[in-house]
């Protein structure tokens, strides 16, 4: 296992670094797929968390059912065009200690995200991590979809709570578009800088 260093609540499995943020679907409230990549949420608001990752030319067994080490468990697909999917902080960088996700080329990869304590320091800050996590990725082929596999009450809340779908990569706003935005907000505003 190694150390990653969580500032703000999350951290990614990344393409060449990318984060297209505006792209998550925190709809499960744990792993957010990117178009590519995803960004993970942990437990803690700050600190480091403990994580293991493994790449694999073949899908992993199912987990154990008896074993009940592992809180919550989510299977979900991420896209890899550059195939240097790999673990980083979002404050840090890469995890040089932790493998090449992507080893099998460009394209999709079913992430298999274990976790344990993300409830022990909610919203907190540590100085001592309090959260493992395990992130298994194989070669996706035609498989897609988020599986749950083992779920915390956090999980099935947010599986409740509709949240709105994330905005296609060619739907945002271009600079321009968004300060011709600004400019027509303030001119309705009577020509008044906002508050």
């Amino acid at each position: 296992m190694s150390s990653v260093y969580v500032p703000e609540g999350s951290f990614g499995v990344l393409d060449h670094g990318e984060i297209p943020a505006h792209t998550a679907d925190w709809s499960n409230g744990f792993v957010a797929v990117m178009v590519t990549g995803a960004l993970i949420a942990t437990g803690i608001h700050t600190g480091p968390v403990r994580v293991q990752a493994i790449s694999s030319a073949a899908p992993p067994p199912a987990p154990d059912e008896a074993d009940q080490s592992w809180e919550e468990i989510i299977e979900v697909t991420v896209q890899a065009p550059r195939a240097e999917l790999r673990v980083e902080s979002l404050h840090d960088g890469v995890i040089s200690e932790l493998p090449l996700l992507s080893a099998q080329g460009p394209g999709p990869y079913r992430l298999r995200v274990h976790a344990r304590g993300r409830d022990i320091a909610r919203d907190k800050v540590r100085r001592e991590p309090t959260e493992d996590y395990l992130l298994l990725a194989w070669p996706a082929g035609t498989t897609t979809g988020t599986v749950i596999l083992r779920a915390s009450e956090e999980i099935q809340e947010a599986l409740r709570t509709p949240v709105p779908p994330p905005l296609p990569a060619d739907a945002m706003p271009s600079e321009a578009e968004r300060g011709d935005q600004i400019e027509r907000d303030r001119l309705l505003r009577g020509g008044a800088d906002p508050d």
